[in-house]
């Protein structure tokens, strides 16, 4: 709400309703009557002649006796159930039990404190931590043994040049599902349409999907395969052979390149092993669980989000959808992703293999 100073005669306008209790007189009202008292005028006069209580006008002569000012002073108003000290120690809690809900901080602050708080006045208090309530991010879970590998991984590959990471041919899968009946999370409503039919969360218990694999390097992208259903060893072969060696020999031209995939198990198959080093494939070594650390997955996201918003009804419209947004990612974009990898192993080295931020 915006609000505005309001003028002399509109106060005295007001004064001829009736103001509400505890409403602010103006600066330039109390001035006012500060010059009158001055000039001898008594204090039920001035009342009368301004239309305000006589207790009003005692309270501001009072105060310009006092202090020598007319200015509001700050009201001390009902203290608050929670002191610094205690918003300190509840901050500390929070940081260190981040996945905790409001009713499980309600609790502890109940026994801790040793005081009645309701969930409101917790989550007052923790507003006032400067903290807020998140989704938090989906990353894989990484036990030590598999952090130790990223670590040393980063370590290996950190003298990488940008140039040196331009002749990767990243790949990787992906699954798109049909959106129709999935809406948001929140819903704008009053309390008492809980029950109403347009405010519930509809979901489809198996929603029809596609999967979809491809390419990229900074030198450019090239077509998708999608299909329907899962892969296997021989069908992930049969993909290599008909989209991955096309575009090898087109991005590249002839240059070594290094090609990269993840640990799948189409991937790790004995038979694809043998495939690849029977084509005298270079293939980069990569840690198990780091879907962060291949650019290829910010394309992914980046359909995906638009996937969210186009909303396709049906397979083919979603076929159709992911094949337009794939050819409409910028060549720049694909520059930016592979040079950024350099700062993402970094991250990888700060954090000791723990999973980054992309």
């Amino acid at each position: 709400m915006i609000g505005y100073k309001k003028s002399l005669s509109e106060w005295q306008y007001l004064s001829e309703v009736k103001m509400g209790r505890g409403s602010p007189i103006p600066p330039m009202l109390r001035r006012k009557i500060v010059k009158q008292y001055q000039k001898g005028v008594s204090q039920r006069k001035i009342a009368k002649s301004l239309k305000l209580s006589s207790s009003r006008v005692h309270n501001i002569i009072q105060r310009f006796r006092e202090s020598g000012t007319v200015s509001v002073c700050k009201g001390q108003g009902r203290k608050t159930i929670l002191d610094a000290r205690d918003l300190r120690a509840l901050r500390r809690h929070c940081i260190t039990y981040r996945n905790a809900n409001v009713m499980e901080i309600t609790t502890w602050a109940q026994e801790y404190f040793q005081k009645t708080l309701s969930v409101n006045t917790v989550h007052r208090a923790i507003h006032r931590c400067r903290l807020k309530l998140y989704r938090s991010k989906k990353k894989p879970y990484l036990n030590m043994i598999q952090k130790g590998r990223r670590f040393l991984w980063a370590k290996a590959h950190l003298k990488w040049t940008v140039a040196k990471w331009k002749t990767v041919l990243w790949s990787d899968e992906s699954k798109f599902e049909v959106l129709f009946g999935k809406l948001g999370r929140h819903v704008i409503r009053t309390k008492e349409d809980k029950d109403n039919p347009s405010c519930y969360q509809r979901s489809v218990q198996k929603p029809s999907s596609l999967m979809a694999w491809g390419c990229m390097s900074a030198c450019g992208m090239d077509s998708l395969n999608i299909w329907k259903g899962t892969i296997n060893a021989e069908r992930y072969i049969q993909v290599l052979e008909q989209h991955m060696l096309p575009s090898r020999r087109r991005l590249f031209q002839g240059r070594p390149c290094i090609f990269q995939h993840d640990h799948a198990r189409p991937h790790t198959a004995s038979i694809t092993t043998s495939w690849l080093r029977r084509r005298r494939i270079r293939v980069l070594k990569w840690p198990a669980c780091s879907p962060d650390l291949s650019p290829i997955e910010n394309i992914w996201r980046i359909i995906k989000r638009k996937m969210r918003q186009r909303r396709p009804k049906t397979v083919e419209q979603l076929e159709a959808c992911i094949r337009q947004e794939w050819d409409n990612i910028p060549f720049p974009k694909l520059e930016q992703l592979v040079s950024s990898v350099p700062r993402c192993l970094q991250t990888v080295i700060k954090r000791r293999g723990d999973a980054t931020q992309w």
